[in-house]
């Protein structure tokens, strides 16, 4: 498509249907448009950069942020913020020092974007639908598309829907090598690929599509989608709104909000970069006798270790926290045991620990299996009998390992340690969980496919689930939910999720802390919803006072959302 000028360091890529025009604009650094009254009802999304735009007579700064591959100190995940402008309103434009990118979708058209790209014998005005339907976006509202949760539209094709009156758009990823099966719906629609690619079927033929490729699918047109190697997101746009599709989305909020209550966001309560003693790397919160126990851990950049730096942290609800214990170990999982003392994964030092709550190391559980030291336990779980099991992915600094692979572990009550997986069956199993019955263990995988990853597997980004026996072995293994990944993952061809932390409440539900989000699953292993953060989730729990609180814990914060579900935790 050709640019076209919309004023001086404004540029923009334009292509419209029958109702709808997008226009895709560059912005140079610290470019303006002038005041204007919007002829139509605009969304407008940065992609890039930030921009401040009038919004009810103020000024108000909208960025836009890449997600940040995570390291030993810090990680980022995106932000996409847009507004939702109705016709009549004011509207001004500057860029910001780096520029921006934006989209805007207008219903309507404008006339005036017409003329500057050469349209002539235009018509005295555009007709609009005849039966405006309820917008999902308040106008004049500044939000973040990540806040909004994803709708199962077909098999691998989630959706976050943002719908105007008369217009709808989809922000639609789609997995690798899925199908959009054939379908035909009244609405028109245009599709804009936005990441990876996909032959898109129209008719009886196929046609590829590649990142800024653009097709207008006419109504009642049969079409459908092959998704490539590298999964696809596009943005597909509806004239005029889909209901069929905001009836999904609303059974979807419906399931979500039985858990999540809606409006529900979390809250930042430590910010332990400003505040002292500093949190570097939280892990593995646990709720014990109105306190969150969890591990900070020291790492640099590189992901090298500390002991020496790191501590164990007592939080109150309020968000008052201690040290109970500094400097003498770097370490991950904790969990209630027995006397009311933590079970905890001394990581770096190769041994899992029963301690007190004041920091007081009562034995060593375990630090050896088959006469070799263990290397690196990450995550722990006890059952009701008293024996208890921990993951153990070797994620330490040593070249040289003690035992021949990554593994999970489970220790019996009188203390023998017996090895559950096969070396390297899980490329990296971090969180495990139990059911509240105890009849089903759940491990997740955190890296896998990855070239600069020593260890391949099947495990891929599931959670697998298995059957446990009397003897608290298990049988069984089943993938039960598959962990969605982001596109820079997907763009590599990896599996990776980061997937650390999980929590389940008394209905089974589990939420596992990921590079995405926290991604929620009911105990069917349905996908039922996300709760996104600044920085990625490392781990959480279940706490307070009636227990229905999560507690997560990401880099150097705290955040808690209020649920609607009771969380488990086994109290020997």
């Amino acid at each position: 498509m050709p640019d076209v000028k919309l004023g001086d360091g404004a540029t923009a890529k334009l292509f419209w249907g029958t109702g709808t025009m997008v226009a895709v604009i560059q912005l140079d650094s610290n470019a303006t448009i002038a005041e204007e009254t919007l002829p139509a009802d605009r969304f407008l999304f940065v992609l890039k950069g930030s921009v401040d735009q009038l919004i009810d007579g103020k000024m108000t700064t909208l960025i836009a942020l890449d997600r940040e591959a995570p390291d030993g100190t810090h990680s980022g995940t995106p932000k996409t913020e847009f507004v939702y402008l109705e016709k009549g309103a004011k509207s001004a434009l500057k860029a910001g020092a780096q520029g921006a990118k934006l989209l805007e979708i207008y219903s309507p058209f404008r006339m005036d974007y017409l003329q500057k790209a050469g349209i002539t014998e235009l018509p005295a005005e555009f007709a609009d639908i005849t039966n405006p339907m309820a917008a999902n976006v308040e106008a004049n509202k500044v939000y973040d598309l990540y806040d909004f949760h994803l709708t199962e539209l077909a098999t691998g094709a989630y959706s976050r829907l943002i719908s105007g009156k008369n217009t709808q758009l989809s922000f639609i990823s789609m997995e690798p090598n899925s199908t959009f099966p054939h379908h035909i719906h009244p609405e028109e629609q245009m599709m804009f690929v936005m990441r990876g690619g996909c032959e898109e079927i129209l008719l009886d033929g196929k046609q590829k599509m590649e990142v800024d490729d653009v097709v207008r699918i006419p109504s009642n047109f049969v079409h459908g989608a092959e998704i490539g190697d590298l999964g696809c997101d596009a943005l597909d746009i509806f004239w005029p709104a889909r209901p069929d599709y905001l009836e999904k989305e609303k059974s979807r909020l419906q399931a979500l909000n039985a858990i999540i209550p809606a409006g529900s966001m979390p809250s930042l309560i430590v910010d332990g970069s400003k505040t002292k003693p500093t949190l570097t790397f939280s892990e593995g919160p646990k709720w014990l006798n109105g306190k969150v126990y969890f591990s900070n851990m020291y790492f640099d950049q590189n992901w090298t270790a500390d002991p020496k730096k790191s501590s164990i942290v007592e939080l109150d609800p309020t968000g008052a926290y201690k040290n109970i214990s500094e400097g003498k170990m770097q370490t991950n999982g904790l969990y209630p045991y027995k006397n009311g003392n933590l079970i905890v994964c001394d990581m770096i030092g190769h041994r899992i620990v029963e301690m007190t709550t004041k920091g007081e190391v009562v034995k060593v559980l375990v630090d050896k299996f088959d006469g070799k030291g263990i290397d690196g336990p990450n995550d722990i779980i006890t059952d009701a009998k008293g024996g208890f099991y921990f993951t153990d992915p070797q994620f330490t600094m040593e070249p040289e390992k003690s035992q021949p692979g990554r593994a999970v572990y489970y220790v019996t009550p009188d203390g023998k340690v017996n090895r559950l997986t096969e070396p390297n069956e899980f490329a990296m199993p971090n969180g495990i969980l139990l059911s509240p019955d105890g009849k089903t263990l759940y491990i997740n995988n955190c890296y896998d496919n990855e070239s600069w990853y020593p260890v391949n597997s099947e495990k891929d980004n599931f959670i697998w689930a298995y059957d446990v026996q009397e003897d608290g072995s298990i049988k069984n293994g089943r993938a039960f939910a598959k962990l969605f990944l982001t596109g820079n993952v997907l763009d590599r061809k990896g599996r990776s999720t980061s997937a650390d932390g999980m929590a389940i409440d008394k209905q089974g539900n589990l939420y596992v802390s990921t590079y995405y989000g926290v991604q929620i699953f009911n105990n069917k292993g349905e996908y039922v919803g996300m709760i996104n953060l600044p920085s990625f989730p490392v781990s959480l729990c279940f706490g307070g006072a009636d227990m229905k609180t999560l507690f997560i814990v990401s880099y150097s914060k705290v955040y808690k959302i209020d649920t609607n579900m009771e969380g488990f935790v086994q109290y020997l």
